[in-house]
């Protein structure tokens, strides 16, 4: 049984056999490692001679731009991460000076520390992490974890952060922004309510439905709404649907756009597996990525991996799977060219592809805590969720 949580973000298969384990996973923040890769050619390049500063990052019960934002308020300085760690884990990544100088001293708080490894003569950028390595205890399990073997079977689905985990909403407004629904879009920004979502948050959203509430409970937005607060005041200040959305900030408003993307990029995964197409394996004519991540078409004898279309602007037809993706960007009533918006440029998004499986090596399990990478931009919940099974992903704790 798919949960309806799953179905709601595009996902509607399990492409292992593998029954499950149950249980739940992040039960205190120890259960949950994650710690960069970076590739052996940036490893080497880390020396003692003065350069850029690269430090490692370990923290937790904070996510990365509060940790960042920490470090600058008492050291004065700006480091930039090659990826983004959240709080509900402890993690261990790259970061790294954007001016050449002095580093400064190891330090650490109760949730972080610093800790200077070297220098480098250029600054490092997200393309120079290449994968991420977890290791998770999964607890009140079955004891079967031991013979789940299918990691090499695993859909590279986005996961549920991607959509707002416990408030599944992100796709919905960038949809609704495609479609040059900007009033629609703040409904959904204000008063989407979920499940999962607190008595309070819920109580607010529920008030903020109807228009003529914004100003009387703008005071009684909780700080942490602070998307709701900017629209809330562009609302009461100039009534106009499409200026609130554009006060949204830009990474933000990309953000909503490549949400709607990895929703049509889950249905595309799925109805493909459903209506058997082999998504582990290239076939000539398909589009694939070889080890280097660069993109081409299939060779024959070449290490590569078979890849899938993320609709843009630009989406590229000539793929076994053009009929799938016809039919639902049909059924979403949305076609390529809407990816570009003349009214808002800057959120227009021209797609690309995606790889159609997980790159999981180094795999291994005991008792209850299983150890593996996977590669950039790939999700460890979509491989735990084949592992569990879990009947509901978000008290499973996804």
């Amino acid at each position: 049984m798919i949960p309806n949580l799953d179905s709601q973000i595009g996902i509607t298969v399990y492409s292992t056999n593998f029954s499950g384990i149950g249980g739940k996973i992040r039960a205190k923040p120890e259960d949950f490692h994650v710690s960069e890769i970076i590739s052996d050619k940036v490893n080497k390049s880390i020396t003692d001679q003065e350069g850029y500063a690269v430090y490692k990052l370990k923290k937790k019960k904070i996510d990365t731009n509060h940790a960042l934002s920490g470090i600058f308020r008492k050291k004065g300085i700006r480091l930039k991460s090659l990826g983004l760690k959240d709080a509900s884990a402890i993690t261990e990544q790259f970061v790294c000076s954007g001016n050449k100088g002095k580093a400064i001293e190891d330090f650490s708080t109760d949730k972080y520390s610093l800790e200077k490894i070297g220098y480098v003569k250029k600054p490092l950028s997200k393309k120079d992490m290449i994968a991420n390595h977890f290791k998770i205890k999964i607890s009140d399990c079955s004891n079967d974890l031991s013979s789940f073997t299918e990691y090499d079977k695993v859909l590279n689905f986005y996961g549920y952060q991607r959509f707002g985990s416990k408030r599944p909403v992100t796709h919905l407004i960038g949809k609704a922004i495609l479609q040059r629904d900007f009033k629609k879009a703040v409904d959904l920004i204000l008063s989407f309510t979920s499940s999962y979502d607190s008595k309070e948050n819920t109580e607010i959203r529920e008030k903020l439905s109807d228009k003529a509430n914004f100003e009387k409970y703008f005071d009684q937005v909780p700080s942490q709404m602070d998307v709701e607060k900017i629209v809330l005041k562009e609302m009461i200040e100039h009534d106009d649907y499409f200026a609130a959305i554009r006060a949204i900030p830009l990474s933000l408003r990309r953000f909503y756009i490549q949400a709607y993307q990895s929703f049509i990029f889950n249905q595309s995964l799925s109805m493909a597996f459903l209506d058997g197409e082999n998504l582990f394996e290239a076939q000539p004519g398909d589009v694939c990525f070889d080890f280097n991540g660069i993109i081409g078409k299939y060779v024959k004898g070449l290490d590569q991996r078979l890849a899938l279309p993320f609709v843009g602007y630009s989406y590229y037809k000539k793929t076994r799977f053009d009929h799938q993706i016809s039919k639902i960007l049909s059924n979403e009533e949305i076609t390529p060219k809407d990816f570009f918006l003349k009214e808002m440029q800057e959120v227009s998004n021209e797609g690309g592809f995606r790889q159609a499986a997980l790159h999981c090596f180094d795999y291994s399990s005991q008792g209850n805590t299983v150890e593996f990478s996977l590669s950039r931009g790939m999700f460890a919940t979509i491989l735990l969720r084949e592992i569990m099974k879990p009947e509901d992903p978000m008290t499973a704790g996804f």
